[in-house]
């Protein structure tokens, strides 16, 4: 499994490796509060963007973490972020999160493929084995679309970590194993041409 950056482009989106000059464009869709609802950590500022796009840097360097930029793939407008992190290389295990897309570009599709690409990565490229996703209980939002793309619910961490308010958040673990791909690409897939 030899995890370098690459891009990703789809017909509706463009996943590009994340850098630090990402900030600027990125601060213009990350401002809406309502982005950061259910997540640890807010952006809200200049700095906070900074501090976001820094830690996804050190991750990456640190081998456990690669991060995007989404970009809209008919204007290159960057409308977003994700990323593959908790890479374990040993166990041919991959999380996909901190994924994040501006409310325009919410329910038009745009995550929909960039998971598909993630996922095609991930189980044809990497060869990985599991990969899993992860969502607050009261994202109800999200946790739906994790079903939706596939996901099967596994089970929730009590208390699990802290949310950008402060509060505790539980957290529901989902996972997509490398023999139930062949469906969930066909499912996706099938989605992603009507």
């Amino acid at each position: 499994m030899i995890v370098t950056p690459c891009t990703l482009a789809g017909r509706h989106v463009r996943l590009e490796p994340l850098e630090l000059p990402h900030a600027e464009e990125l601060l213009e869709v990350a401002l809406d509060p309502e982005l950061w609802r259910f997540t640890a950590k807010r952006i809200d500022s200049p700095e906070a963007m900074r501090s976001y796009l820094e830690r996804a840097m050190a991750e990456r360097d640190a081998g456990v973490s690669l991060p995007f930029i989404t970009r809209e793939a008919t204007s290159g407008r960057a409308i977003g972020s994700t990323r593959f992190l908790n890479i374990s290389r040993d166990d041919r295990r991959v999380e996909i999160g901190w994924t994040w897309i501006g409310k325009r570009w919410q329910r038009t599709g745009a995550n929909t493929e960039a998971k598909y690409m993630m996922l095609r990565h991930a189980f044809e490229t990497w060869e990985c084995v599991r990969v899993e996703l992860k969502a607050g209980t009261l994202n109800e939002r999200s946790r739906a679309a994790i079903k939706r793309i596939g996901g099967v619910e596994e089970g929730t961490f009590r208390r699990h970590m802290r949310s950008a308010d402060g509060s505790w958040r539980d957290t529901v673990y989902f996972s997509i194993l490398d023999r139930e791909w062949p469906d969930v690409k066909k499912r996706l897939e099938e989605r992603l041409a009507k």
